[in-house]
């Protein structure tokens, strides 16, 4: 039978913070406990529930499957006990850290002009961002939201679909001078195309042909690594660049980007994504509020 006089939110409470915080120190520091009592903590969970639930290492910890799928029941059980509480509260607004994972493109063009109202709108709410192109582990990362593009794998994760953006190749005027206007995907070859440096899906740019589309590598000199970069690289003349729509259309219409190559059959779209941990009404009220205002209002086009 088990024992009735076990604090088992609390013990969740403690074990999604070494989660979060990413090691007992830090952990213990949140929670106001030494870390041994922290590490006492996590092995009589584990004991109770007869499972290594993280890896013990000098340099990091990490989650073990069965850590991963405790912690993220977890932390849909405590956001429960959060929004049942604060139901039966007088407090009538959400109130926490919300933390974003976004690329700098997103964050730059459609976050950033759209905050100020949300945190009006809710006062009690503070959000950190962190900007990187890299698809990050949510459940590695401290993360409650992750603005996402390309296709979604099938996962444990929820997402919100945010729109979908044409992606175009374009370059500066003064590059254009230089090195003269590509017409066709044989041109391509004499000129520097502007890569990141990280692993993506599609790697190679595709562009109409005789016969249909071809994929020509990205072999330039110059590579970044995320999209801003990429953008203003290419505004200063660097190369070529294949870039989202709503990033580059404001520097169409200025003047700065020219697009080029841009045919019926080689206009492909990138679909953008806010991504989650939890089942629905299990979110925590602070991170649903995020949610659903950038499901509103931070659409792509």
């Amino acid at each position: 039978m088990a024992r009735s006089d076990i604090n088992r939110s609390g013990e969740m409470e403690v074990f999604v913070r070494v989660v979060e915080q990413g090691g007992f120190s830090a952990a213990a520091r949140v929670s106001r406990m030494s870390p041994s009592a922290v590490s006492k903590l996590v092995s009589r969970l584990e004991a109770r529930l007869q499972a290594r639930l993280v890896n013990r290492s000098t340099r990091k910890l990490l989650l073990t499957p069965e850590g991963r799928d405790f912690y993220e029941k977890a932390v849909a059980i405590l956001a429960s006990i959060a929004e049942a509480e604060q139901s039966a509260s007088s407090a009538d607004q959400p109130a926490g850290m919300v933390r974003i994972n976004t690329s700098a493109s997103y964050g730059h063009h459609v976050l950033a002009p759209i905050l100020s109202d949300f945190l009006s709108a809710y006062p009690g709410i503070s959000v950190d961002i962190v900007q990187t192109d890299k698809v990050v582990d949510l459940l590695a990362e401290p993360t409650d939201i992750a603005i996402r593009a390309g296709s979604m794998t099938s996962s444990s994760l929820l997402a919100r679909k945010l729109g979908d953006t044409q992606l175009m190749i374009v370059a500066s005027p003064t590059y254009l001078e230089r090195h003269g206007v590509p017409r066709t995907a044989a041109d391509l070859q004499g000129h520097c195309l502007l890569g990141f440096g990280y692993r993506r899906a599609m790697e190679d740019w595709p562009v109409a042909a005789e016969g249909g589309p071809v994929l020509v590598p990205v072999a330039g000199r110059v590579r970044a690594s995320d999209g801003e970069a990429v953008r203003h690289l290419a505004i200063c003349g660097a190369g070529l660049a294949r870039l989202a729509g709503f990033t580059v259309r404001g520097d169409i219409e200025a003047g700065r980007l020219i697009p080029v190559l841009d045919t019926e059959d080689t206009r492909e779209h990138e679909t953008f994504y806010a991504v989650h941990v939890g089942q629905g009404g299990l979110l925590p009220v602070r991170v649903r509020v995020l949610l659903d205002y950038i499901a509103e209002h931070g659409r792509v086009l």
